[in-house]
């Protein structure tokens, strides 16, 4: 195809990606209510322990635009989840042509495991939610109120889900890397305690709260994955041996030709 028609339809899978968000953000908008109580759900669940406790907390808009531009920006990021399917398939469908058949293969694999791994990443946050913001506002003196802003909470449980997401792919980065052969098995192995630190540091810093347990949450289950993903990569390693090795012996019965 020549450099015309390529930008052709890069312009029209971007215009279907964008009609699809914006189709998204709408249903978001029609939906907002449901929307903002599942996400407020997890600081809504801890107003009695705060209570307990003597501190006062409220979630709270400011400004005279705040309310409209709160409700703008949840829809908007809403209908970019909603409408994933279609611009990721916009995506995958203008890249697909110039890709070997290995090469589709391997990324149908990185990303029919990625969507779940991002997800099960992302609703494990959700779940420590509650317990992250009761220890960071738990921090508040006595005598003292705790005025969150919508877009402070908002920008909050996105990091939050974020995070996650992103740190439960960890596998398919090991596993891809070990795959071109950047990296070993036994190379794994032999950096895997450094590698586990460096897990629990990121951990440290990525959670924005300075409990451990918060900590753990992100640490433990990156570090199972890391693991998981070390088994996978010395599997890949012994196949490639073994066909190696077979190989190698299919070159040595061959016999040299007559002249």
């Amino acid at each position: 195809m020549p450099l015309m028609g390529h930008l052709r339809e890069l312009r029209s899978r971007l215009v279907r990606a964008v009609l699809a968000i914006a189709v998204g953000t709408i249903i978001a908008l029609v939906f907002y209510d449901p929307v903002l109580d599942f996400l407020t759900r997890p600081y809504e669940s801890i107003q009695p322990l705060l209570l307990e406790r003597g501190i006062d907390s409220e979630l709270v808009i400011t400004g005279v635009g705040g309310a409209l531009q709160f409700q703008l920006k949840i829809s908007l990021v809403v209908g970019i989840l909603l409408s994933s399917p279609v611009w990721l398939w916009q995506i995958w469908a203008f890249v697909l042509p110039a890709l070997h058949r290995h090469e589709k293969r391997w990324a149908l694999l990185l990303t029919a495991t990625g969507a779940p791994l991002f997800i099960a990443g992302a609703a494990l946050a959700y779940l420590i939610l509650p317990k992250a913001m009761d220890v960071l506002i738990g921090f508040v003196p006595d005598g003292v109120g705790s005025l969150i802003t919508g877009a402070e909470y908002f920008n909050f449980i996105i990091r939050m889900l974020l995070v996650f997401g992103v740190a439960a792919e960890i596998p398919l980065v090991v596993v891809l890397l070990n795959r071109i052969g950047a990296v070993s098995a036994a190379q794994l192995a032999s950096a895997r305690p450094w590698i586990v630190i460096g897990i629990f540091v990121f951990a440290a810093v990525a959670t924005p709260t300075t409990d451990p347990l918060t900590m753990l949450f992100l640490a433990v289950p990156m570090t199972v994955l890391y693991l998981f993903s070390e088994i996978i990569a010395k599997l890949t390693d012994r196949k490639r041996r073994k066909i190696a090795a077979r190989t190698e012996l299919a070159d040595d019965e061959l016999s040299p030709l007559d002249d």
